[in-house]
């Protein structure tokens, strides 16, 4: 026990002047450690109310904008990925899972070069970024790193945004991107009460021209015969005209039947969500998203006075390096 003790009490006093040491280290470099941190304290504040008092274009810091645009995709109504989505993702290079969703496909659909290459081509990134080098290639890899695509599973809401120091400009990529993306929901006929919609009003609508134009034929042969100067003719067109009459009474079927599938269908889609739609388009914000100049200039700061910090137990080790011989000579060897 005596022995620990003594061992205790000796290396107390060596750990009392190491801390010391440290401690003699800062305060004779104190000057240079204040000065140090104090300097890049000043800079950086500097630099940032400079990059805020500049343009956007001329800023080193500018201003940055993100608008946000929300979509809810309905995973529900489908279920599975159909199996035509595999075979469009593998034409593009990308093997997707089986089970991959409505909101998969979305967050896919924002990479494609196909969507890339309208944004590309809609709003001429090449010249606004002056892009000279492998334009197609570079302002697809500058639009990727501004574009964002977020699915959130607990909420089923998918959401698109993009940055850019032009707050205008960034809410018209983000909604043509939203435009896009439920124009191609659409074309890849995803939503079937939809299409089915679509296809009911186009029939209806024909057949109701067919009926307006039976209807007007039917007026123009009673006419004919009302007025008729020549009677062998007579039989002909009644002939014709009841013919018509059947074809119209059979129009007017089909377009009663096609009211009831409509109207039912509507009722049917009034009750369930479609697949894709717009829940909120981008606005111009009024407020940044970044940079965080106060916390850059903390940042700055604190790392500059850990820099001078260090700096001091270099520059002393450096010192006590030249005033030992033996090191030097090992150094000098």
């Amino acid at each position: 026990m005596n022995s620990e003790e003594d061992k205790i009490e000796k290396n107390t006093p060596d750990d009392e002047i190491s801390l010391l040491d440290l401690f003699a280290v800062l305060w004779h470099r104190k000057k240079m450690i204040i000065a140090i941190t104090v300097v890049a304290m000043v800079g950086v504040v500097i630099y940032s109310i400079i990059s805020l008092a500049l343009p956007p274009e001329l800023s080193p810091l500018p201003n940055k904008y993100t608008p946000r645009a929300l979509m809810l995709i309905d995973n529900r109504s489908a279920g599975r990925m159909p199996s035509g989505m595999g075979g469009l993702a593998a034409l593009a290079g990308v093997n997707m899972p089986v089970s991959a969703s409505f909101s998969d496909l979305a967050v896919f659909l924002v990479g494609t070069n196909s969507m890339l290459d309208s944004v590309v081509d809609e709003f001429d990134l090449i010249t606004r970024y002056n892009i000279e080098k492998h334009p197609r290639a570079s302002s697809r890899k500058a639009l990727k790193k501004n574009l964002t695509a977020s699915y959130d599973e607990r909420s089923g809401v998918f959401s698109i945004s993009f940055t850019d120091i032009d707050p205008v400009f960034a809410r018209d990529v983000v909604n043509y991107c939203t435009d896009f993306l439920a124009n191609r929901f659409d074309e890849l006929g995803l939503d079937k009460n939809k299409i089915e919609r679509e296809n009911l009003d186009l029939n209806l609508n024909t057949t109701l021209e067919e009926i307006e134009q039976l209807e007007e034929e039917t007026r123009r042969l009673e006419h004919s015969v009302a007025f008729s100067t020549a009677p062998a003719n007579i039989p002909a067109i009644t002939t014709y005209v009841n013919r018509i009459s059947m074809e119209l009474a059979a129009k007017r079927q089909v377009y009663t039947q096609l009211k009831v599938q409509s109207e039912m269908l509507r009722v049917n889609m009034a009750s369930e969500n479609p697949v894709f739609q717009i829940l909120e388009i981008a606005e111009v914000p009024d407020l940044k998203s970044g940079p965080g100049r106060g916390m850059l200039c903390i940042i700055v700061t604190f790392a500059a006075g850990f820099f001078a910090v260090f700096m001091a137990f270099a520059l002393n080790a450096i010192s006590n390096i030249k005033k030992d011989p033996e090191a030097m000579a090992k150094l000098r060897g």
